[in-house]
């Protein structure tokens, strides 16, 4: 089956995900991740995109951005990918690629998605096994969106502004969005959009995106999809072990 194309639009926030190459580590020490959000912030900069939530796994990074212009996307992820394999490579003296060849997109509806997929971000660790709090983990955006932790590289989305008047009510209201679980269903939607580089929204958002850029895109099918044989119960998906 052939790949389906990577839709990029000016204005609209989009998840990205990129793994390790054959999912491996992709951070090795606690510079590293130093490392990569230098470079990240840099790219932010120079392509204009804004950064709005992200994750830095061992093996895998989750970023969602909205670029002031769509063909910014590909060209913030070869620079940040070229500059921190550099890094990688002449720290650790090592050679070879770093990162798949492919990175994963999928373009978030902001009015009825965004939090959601922020809280999907910022909870990774959680699912992972990592920490039992998502407050518990350095390398997320949790600690500024939820405790107002300083992070230059972060540029709020406006349905985050909109939670409160002032910063400590919009933390306060951001926290109490993490109380109840995200469910099963929202979990395999954005999965499955990932995987798919496929949107995530409403039947309003895919005519949208229908009508701007001439590519019909259909919402997934009914039903979860079926589970891989090698998945066991307390099996942890992202470490890498399987498909996000």
């Amino acid at each position: 089956m052939a790949r389906r194309p990577r839709i990029h639009l000016d204005g609209v926030p989009l998840h990205l995900v990129q793994r390790g190459h054959n999912r491996e580590p992709c951070f090795f020490g606690e510079e590293d991740y130093h490392a990569y959000l230098h470079w990240l912030g840099q790219a932010l900069s120079k392509e204009r995109c804004a950064l709005h939530a992200y994750v830095l796994m061992t093996n895998h990074v989750h970023l969602l951005v909205t670029p002031e212009r769509a063909e910014s996307i590909p060209r913030l992820i070869i620079a940040l990918g070229r500059r921190y394999v550099q890094y990688i490579n002449t720290t650790y003296r090592r050679t070879g690629t770093l990162w798949d060849s492919r990175y994963k997109s999928s373009l978030i509806q902001a009015e009825s998605y965004l939090l959601r997929c922020q809280r999907y971000i910022e909870l990774n660790p959680v699912r992972a096994g990592m920490v039992d709090d998502p407050a518990h983990y350095r390398w997320s955006s949790y600690r500024h969106n939820a405790l107002g932790q300083a992070n230059r590289y972060l540029v709020p989305p406006p349905l985050y502004l909109e939670l409160g008047r002032e910063d400590k009510t919009r933390q306060a209201a951001y926290r109490s969005l993490f109380r109840a679980e995200l469910d099963q269903e929202a979990i395999s939607d954005i999965r499955l959009a990932l995987n798919q580089n496929q949107p995530l929204g409403n039947s309003r958002f895919y005519a949208k995106i229908e009508a701007m850029t001439g590519q019909r895109r259909e919402p997934r099918p009914r039903g979860r999809p079926r589970k891989p044989r090698d998945e066991a119960p307390g099996h942890c998906a992202e470490q890498g072990e399987l498909p996000i």
